[in-house]
Formats: C-alpha cells, structure tokens, sequence
C-alpha cells in the first residue's frame, strides 16, 4: 500500500496545474530558450525549493509548471536499494535489487576504455530503469596513501589513467539520459577526519595530479554534474569552495553543470551562495520532528537564503545562475522525452560485470607457471579463507549494495571444475562474520568459534594432500578496511592472515594467494609463495571472473593501476608527507600538508629510488609479448606540433592474450623539477600467438607540458625529450629520443 502511495505522489507530482502549459513539452526550442522562459514563470519561492533536497534522495520541480522532481541515486558500483523519505532504513521494496559491477579500482586495472564505456552504459541503464536522474558517481580521487578506506571507488594513483578512463564512464551513464556526478570535487584522499582536513598542497601538484580526472570528465565527458568533497581547502570547504567551484572548474572549465553537495558536506548559508554550490543535499535533519513545518526548508539554501534576499542582504544573481543550471539538468535528464528507458539485472548487465572483472585482475606473481590450473581427473583443489565465502557487495559505505545475486570465489570455483577436479572449502581463518549495512543483510551465518591454532592446523592438515592450495583473503567492507568513513590502521592483512599463508606455504609449494582488495597490501610471505592475483572487489559475478582466470577460460590481461610498496614509509603521504595530519590548538580542524607534491605513486618511488614490492602498471599474462624497436616519425617536433611514436608488439606465446601497451613521457631537462618519467598513453591490444601489431601514439604540446604556479599556465619548454614504451612502469622494452624546438 505504502508502494502505491509513493508511486501515485509522484505521478500527480508531475501534472501542471490547470491552465498552465507543460514547459518540457516545448521540445523544439533551444535549451537555453526553454530556460530562459521557465526562469519568467518562477516565483522566487519556486526557485529556492529548486536548490534543495525534498527528501534523502530527491530534489522538488515546480508543481505548477510541470517540472519534475530530481532523484538521485548511490553508485558508483550499482543501484543503491530505496530508503524511505527522510531515513536511512530499507523501504522495503522486493524489486529494487540490482547487478553490482566491480569496483572503480578494477575498472582502472582494465585499462580498456571500451571496458568503461561498457560499465557506464551498463549502470546507467540499470539507473534509467530505476527512475533515477542523476547517478553519484563515478570517483576519482586520486590514490594518495594505501591507508584510505575509499580507494576502491576511485581509479587509481595516476591522473593520466584516471582522466582517460572517466571519460567513457561519464559518456557511457549520460546515453541513458541519465547525469553522471562525478567524485569528490577535490584533494578527498583520506577518510579519516574527512569532515575537518584542511588539505594544504601547492597548486602545481592541484593542477598536474589532484584535477586533472575532474577536468577530463568536464570538458572530454561533458559531465552534467559534479559533487562537491567534505574537506576542506584554503579552508574552505570543498562543497562551497571559491578556488575550486568559481575560479576553476566554472571559471577556467566553462562547466554548465551542476554542483551537488555531498550529504552533510554544506556548512555555512553566506559560503553556500557566493561560492559555487548549485543543489544542497543530506543537510542534517531528522525531518519532521522538530516541530518545523518542514526540515528541510531549513537548509543553508532554503528558508535562511529566502530570508537574506527578502531582507535586501543578498541579492539574485547567484539563485539565478544556480536555478538555471538546474533546469539544464533537467532538460538533460527527466525532461527529455526522448531519452531511453533502460533495462534491470540482465543478462548483458551480468555479461558485462564479468567481462569487466575478467579484464581487471591482475596476475602479480606466477613463478614456475603454476597458473593457469592444470587439472585433471582426481586432481584436489583446496580453497582456504573467508573471502572465498563473504559476501563483499554488502558494506563499505554508500556504494553497498542489495543484489540479485552473487556468485562467490568458491561457487566459481566449483563450477569452474565440476567434473574435473574435486574442490574442498577450509575456513583458515575468522575475519568479519557480519553481514549488513543499512538495513539490507546477506544472510550469511559465518560465525566460527574455533581458535586460531584449531584453523590453521585444519588448513594445513588439507593443504598437505592437494594439488593446488588456495587461499581467498585480504580486506574486507567493514570499518577500518576498505570502508567509507574509516581509514585503515595498518597495510598489512588483518586477522592473522600472514601466519595462515607461512603454514601452507610450508606444506604445499603450489600455494596460490587471491588478495580481494581494494588497495595494496603487504606481503612479507611474497618470497615464499609461487603465484598471486589481485581480484578486486568483483560484484556480482565475482566468483565467475576469478574461476575464469585461475582456470585459464581467460588469459589474464589487468594492470595495476597503482603502486604496491613494500612498506607503508615506502609511500610518499607516510615518508615525509602529513598524515593524518596535525590538529589546529583549540580548533576541530586537521590540517594535512602534502609535503610530496606532484611525486604521488611511482612517481615517488622512481625519483627516491625505492623498489616497489609490485609497480604501478603491472601485471602478467600466460602468454609472452616482444616489443620491437620504438620509432618516431620525426626527432624534432616544433612548437604546437605532434610527434607520432609506434612499436611493434608480438605475441610469442602459445595462447592469444591481451597486453597493454603503455607510453611514458621523460623530460631530460627543464626549469622546475620533474618525475622521471609520467604515463601519456596506453593502448589494450588482443594478440593471437604468432600476431604483431603495430601501436601508434601521438605526442602533443599537453603531453610534453607541466604546470608554471607562478605563471598559472602549462609550460612546454624546447629541449630533449624520450619517449618510453614498455609493459609496466618498471619494465620499460624500448625508447626513442626527440626534441622539441
């Protein structure tokens, strides 16, 4: 009954009132026309209620001119399950489950961009189905420290990977009709203290590693809408934000979208209107109980902006600008009558959540080709850990999930080889036995009261009479792992993992270890173990896309799209950058320095010379590839010209395979210092054996330039150049010098 009442509400809630003509059935106008004759009708009561949430999820229209409401939804991942008006509590709907596709972190490990084109498109006809207008996602903030909880949901450490692979995402969403509002508009890169970090860092590291995903996003992606962070920058925070929102992303972008808050992220009215922020969203408020006629009138952009204008403290010129990009989105989304419907966990959504996840897991390690199993009749297979059972699409934050299904490690696996080779399931080890976030729950009973001692001897005593030993672990969604809100404590794996992984290794040499994570890990037993795969967090055929890469189905093809170090003070933000940051006397406010600069990631570890336990980029595959000889098209490019770089690239191998082509750009001399070398391009080839293929890159003046803070412009400066192409950032094969005059 409660279904039909809400479906109703919104129905009426679209109907002009009598005399009034729809304005979206105006189709044939200019956009900007039709905005221009809505702004004429609004009352200055209707524009204000346009700025500002209704509801947890949903912004009002204008009744009387029949603008529809705007619904927004959680991603970036997959469809979060509906929640009554004003709580986070299920609303109890039976058909709001969804396909969970993996997370961002695998999706950057593809370095497919036919792969994100697929994931959003995908998502976002999963949103369009739902009614949902404007998806919250996808992330890309940068992966500054393994320690925050966040960085499954973004796209790795390098800003010419991220802003590539945003791209198709963006486009791919906004096909359906649907806005894509891309995360966390800027420097949110840790978790901890989230709400208070004053995020110092000099605005060459802004410009050159923290921006350049947003700027890809906005002027490639024609993002629609853009959501503001939770800390703070010249403390400012990031959701009323002078530098960010005005200066640049709507000063020097041009962006003609919408800036969303963050749910919480709005503080002060006064900042709120004068410093970019366009819609107000998840302001704290328990809705009706206090007695107001409505909560949310109370928001920073509602009745104490009404106020200002009608008491002559402010004028109209802000509501204006931000009422009109409101309606561009509106047009864009739920007033285009011509946009597609979408479609629900189907088939090809499943397809595409396993082809996503097959392309994404890396293969770190594979010594004595242990991979892919080789099985046989009466050939033993052991499974070992709880991450071969736990559901992960459950936890983490906003992006869990409620599915429709979920395939685990160990289902894949069985089914993998049924037939072929007998699989048995240990536990190992007990991690987190719940189950539940917001109010959806997996179901899964996982509780083991058995000692350490009694799981490791089970698992060893298994270990000894299998062929192949593998052990399922890693991180998990709950608080200080991978986890929104949380950082974590430690980068080695919890819950007595690493003496699990010593005693089988001691008992069986063809042990196999499955990290599931979003972030880099230790691994002190590297040396101990024949072969390791990074899996991700997979969604909802997970367990379908490992059983296809350790079965060998799939030729493993992902790259690591940051770095693993040996050690946390391996990492810049713990080696001399400020973490978590020092708290201001008498003041609720960390300032965090990024005393690092533009050396984030293997940029870090190239220019201090420090050996990663894997680098950023890569990543093995059961086939072999040569590289030929880099050649340029000519060995001086002038001012504003392009110099092309191609190589030959065979597949010595037995099996086709795919393999990243990836190019890197060295400035041998210039005024300011620079990395040794920075990603400018990548190509995803599929290589039959015996196959060559010729990758061809253009360079440009963007590719060669840096950021000048004291000129506030990108410098290309005339010298020599080298341009390096190779497998992975530490495994360059070839390279050839130009310079440009």
């Amino acid at each position: 009954m409660k279904i039909g009442v809400i479906f109703l509400a919104l129905a009426l809630a679209a109907i002009p009132a009598a005399g009034q003509t729809p304005v979206y059935l105006d189709s044939s106008a200019d956009i900007e026309d039709r905005i221009d004759d809505v702004m004429k009708r609004m009352t200055l009561e209707e524009k204000i209620a346009m700025i500002h949430a209704q509801s947890k999820f949903s912004s009002p229209g204008v009744k009387r001119l029949g603008i529809p409401e705007i619904w927004t939804t959680d991603g970036p991942h997959g469809i979060r399950p509906e929640v009554f008006w004003d709580e986070w509590n299920q609303a109890g709907w039976t058909n709001d489950s969804c396909v969970a596709f993996p997370a961002l972190t695998c999706l950057a490990a593809t370095w497919n961009e036919e792969m994100s084109l697929l994931y959003g498109k995908s998502i976002g006809e999963e949103a369009r189905y739902r009614k949902k207008d404007m998806l919250l996602g996808p992330g890309v903030n940068i992966y500054r420290t393994p320690l925050n909880g966040r960085n499954f949901e973004y796209m790795g450490e390098d800003p010419y990977l991220a802003a590539t692979m945003v791209v198709p995402y963006v486009k791919g969403v906004q096909s359906n009709g649907v806005a894509a509002c891309v995360k966390h508009y800027a420097l949110n890169n840790n978790e901890i203290n989230r709400h208070t970090s004053n995020v110092i860092v000099d605005d060459r590291a802004l410009y050159e590693i923290y921006l350049p995903a947003f700027k890809a996003a906005v002027i490639d992606g024609g993002a629609w809408s853009i959501m503001g962070s939770y800390n703070l920058y010249r403390d400012q925070h990031g959701c009323h934000n002078q530098y960010l929102l005005n200066d640049i992303l709507k000063g020097e972008w041009g962006f003609d979208g919408v800036v969303v808050s963050d749910w919480g992220g709005t503080h002060d009215t006064d900042e709120a209107i004068t410093n970019g922020l366009d819609m107000e969203f998840g302001t704290h408020t328990d809705g009706l109980s206090k007695g107001n006629k409505n909560e949310y009138d109370n928001y920073h952009l509602a009745s104490p902006y009404l106020a200002k204008i009608k008491a002559g403290e402010t004028g109209t010129d802000e509501l204006d600008d931000k009422v009109r990009r409101v309606l561009r989105l509106a047009f864009r989304t739920v007033m285009d009558k011509d946009r597609p419907f979408g479609s629900m966990v189907s088939e090809a959504h499943y397809e595409a959540a396993r082809k996503i996840g097959d392309e994404g897991i890396v293969l770190l390690k594979n010594d004595g080709d242990i991979l892919p199993i080789k099985a046989g009749n009466g050939c033993k297979i052991l499974a070992v850990g709880e991450n071969a059972i736990k559901m992960m699409t459950v936890g983490g934050g906003s992006s869990s999930l409620k599915v429709q299904h979920e395939i685990s490690p160990l289902e894949g696996l069985e089914a993998a080889f049924e037939g072929i080779a007998e699989v048995k399931y240990v536990r190992g080890y007990v991690g987190d036995v719940t189950g539940e976030y917001n109010g959806v729950t997996t179901g899964q009973s996982l509780a083991d009261n058995r000692s350490e001692e009694e799981l490791i001897a089970e698992a060893v005593d298994a270990a000894r009479d299998a062929d192949y030993v593998i052990f399922f672990g890693g991180l998990n969604k709950s608080h200080h792992q991978d986890c929104e809100n949380f950082d974590r404590k430690e980068l080695g794996l919890p819950y007595g993992q690493d003496k699990v992984i010593e005693a089988l290794a001691a008992v069986n040499g063809n042990l196999i270890v499955v990290n599931i994570s979003g972030n880099a890990v230790a691994m002190p037993w590297i040396d101990k173990v024949p072969a390791v795969v990074q899996a991700w967090f997979l969604g909802s055929e997970a367990g379908n896309s490992i059983a296809d890469i350790l079965s060998g189905s799939v030729n493993p093809s992902g790259k690591l799209p940051f770095t693993f170090p040996v050690a946390l003070e391996d990492s810049p933000a713990h080696s001399i950058g400020d973490y978590p940051g020092t708290k201001r006397e008498d003041m609720n406010i960390w300032d965090i320095e990024y005393k690092e600069g533009i050396f984030v990631g293997y940029r870090w570890f190239e220019n201090k010379k420090i050996k990663p336990l894997f680098a950023f980029g890569h990543g093995l595959s059961y086939t072999d590839f040569s590289y030929g000889k880099a050649t340029a098209d000519s060995r001086t490019v002038s001012d504003g010209g392009t110099v092309k770089i191609s190589v030959d690239v065979t597949n010595t191998g037995e099996r086709a395979g795919k393999e990243v082509v990836q190019l890197y750009i060295s400035d041998l001399k210039s005024a300011l210092p620079r990395p040794e070398k920075e990603l400018k391009g990548f190509r995803k080839i599929e290589l039959a054996p015996g196959e060559t293929s010729t990758v061809t890159f253009t360079v440009d003046m963007e590719d060669l330039s840096y950021f000048d803070p004291e000129k506030h412009e990108w410098i290309a400066e005339p010298g020599k150049f080298k341009a390096l192409i190779g497998s992975a950032s530490d495994d360059i094969r070839t390279e050839v010098n130009f310079e440009l005059k």
